[in-house]
């Protein structure tokens, strides 16, 4: 196991780290429910927001872990057909964010501390575009050759959503201390995020 990670290339790792800053720093209903929360019931239930939306993600990371590896292991011609559609769709969330405004309202957070992880955790795990996104984002990192494809997955999918974490309980520290101020750029965070986001929809599709 060691040894598929070791495999990874460095300049390879490095992009998918990458990547995944500029993915959650992107103000999507995560950073909107940690933020909202951080506004509503102070610093502690925006980081709580925050750890349970992580939490819901790196289940997102385990479904896509299980389902697509028994996919490419059945079918791997099936990579290349998942990652145009991912570049595509990541075409579309460029676009969401272009016209997104980025408008944060308190009264969607949550004031308990611990009634924001419930509430973070549960959402995300029924949300479907997490997984949606995931789907789309880790096959473009994912080379059969380096080993066992289950295995990348968990180790880029645990990298992505605990840097994701770590982003949105920022999120959501910050606005509880902060109180409107940060609301107020995420509206110009989605549009830098859409430049982002298009750039790396036309690596993904311009790639050989």
């Amino acid at each position: 196991m060691l040894e598929t990670i070791e495999n990874i290339p460095l300049d390879h790792l490095a992009a998918f780290v990458g990547g995944g800053l500029i993915v959650n720093l992107t103000p999507g209903q995560d950073v909107f429910f940690a933020t909202a929360s951080g506004l509503q019931g102070g610093p502690r239930a925006g980081v709580m927001a925050g750890l349970g939306v992580g939490l819901g993600a790196l289940w997102h990371v385990a479904l896509s872990a299980l389902g697509l590896s028994a996919l490419i292991a059945a079918h791997p011609e099936a990579l290349a057909a998942i990652k145009y559609t991912g570049g595509a769709y990541l075409l579309y969330i460029a676009w969401k964010s272009w016209n997104d405004s980025g408008a944060a309202q308190p009264g969607k957070g949550v004031q308990s501390g611990w009634a924001a992880l419930r509430k973070g955790a549960l959402t995300n795990m029924l949300n479907p575009k997490p997984i949606l996104f995931i789907l789309a984002f880790l096959p473009q990192f994912v080379d059969p050759a380096l080993g066992p494809v289950w295995l990348q997955i968990v180790f880029l999918g645990s990298i992505f959503g605990l840097t994701g974490t770590a982003i949105t309980v920022s999120y959501g520290y910050l606005a509880g201390r902060a109180g409107h101020v940060i609301g107020a750029k995420l509206g110009l965070l989605n549009k830098v995020a859409a430049v982002l986001f298009a750039g790396l929809a036309a690596r993904l599709l311009l790639a050989e």
